[in-house]
């Protein structure tokens, strides 16, 4: 085996041989044994010196313990550099205690998972409320942004309206608004269950005639887009584009969107959905050049 290798799971296969070929590296898929009592057993082939494990960590409580695991045995068959490529990175939701009684699931979670890597590569995480990620992983790790590949894609050449959901979104819908040559604008949200929002905005008329798109870091279940696309549509904007970087939501949510009037919905492969578009192997490639090289 030479010195880098990619591994990944079999259900992230395709992926991670797109980063791999991007890299020059070989892939190999670590098989994943299930007792009967639910307990998992990874077993990975002989890893190289520098080994790049690439797990996307949506729907997380199913993936983190194999890839725990995972870590441990790559090490045991002779890793002795071990980077995570996560390109969705999770538990950055909950980054601090909103109410009584509940956990810092971000504090928890993380140093699990940086304790047992020597780097961390993910795109576009949630940190609107976290300043530091390696701090909190405990381990160096680089956030990539999702604008450029996703940009190619919707950015056009007709200077759109770049709509955030909430005031969290505003550095990311800046930089949206700066990649495509459009104007900046967020909604104010307020939060009425999972699955039912309240959007206000003072700056609608500016929308009248003009091609609206919305973006976001992670849409999951889709009830805030739907909401701010109803709510751009209504004020005469079209046509509605969607582009996010995680698409989480399933295909009840997707039609929602549509109906809701959304045009077209783009994402990138972090997590495979039927809305990808965007690639991130070449993102992520250049991100492991070094680890390449060494």
């Amino acid at each position: 085996m030479s010195g880098l290798s990619v591994q990944a799971f079999a259900d992230e296969a395709a992926p991670a041989g797109r980063l791999a070929k991007a890299l020059g590296a070989g892939l190999e898929v670590i098989d994943l044994h299930r007792f009967p009592d639910g307990e998992v057993l990874p077993t990975a082939r002989a890893a190289a010196p520098t080994t790049i494990l690439y797990r996307s960590l949506d729907h997380p409580d199913a993936k983190l313990i194999a890839l725990l695991l995972a870590a441990d045995a790559l090490r045991r068959a002779g890793a002795r550099r071990l980077v995570l490529v996560a390109p969705y990175l999770c538990y950055l939701r909950q980054d601090a205690v909103f109410a009584p009684g509940q956990p810092l699931s971000r504090d928890v979670v993380l140093p699990l998972i940086g304790a047992r890597f020597d780097r961390v590569v993910t795109v576009q995480a949630h940190l609107h409320r976290t300043t530091d990620l390696s701090a909190v992983l405990g381990a160096p790790a680089q956030n990539l942004s999702a604008v450029p590949a996703l940009a190619r894609l919707v950015g056009g050449e007709d200077r759109p309206i770049v709509v955030g959901p909430d005031t969290e979104s505003a550095g990311w819908t800046s930089e949206w608004a700066a990649a495509t040559g459009g104007e900046a604008h967020t909604f104010r949200k307020t939060r009425l269950g999972d699955r039912r929002v309240r959007l206000e905005a003072d700056w609608l008329a500016r929308a009248k005639g003009r091609r609206a798109l919305v973006v976001d870091d992670v849409a999951s279940s889709g009830a805030t887009l739907a909401a701010a696309v109803r709510r751009l549509v209504r004020a005469g904007a079209g046509p509605v584009d969607i582009a996010v970087a995680h698409a989480l939501f399933d295909r009840r949510a997707e039609a929602r969107l549509r109906r809701a009037g959304a045009r077209r919905i783009v994402s990138t492969d972090s997590v495979v959905h039927p809305t990808n578009e965007a690639c991130l192997a070449p993102l992520l490639a250049r991100a492991l050049k070094d680890e390449a090289a060494a």
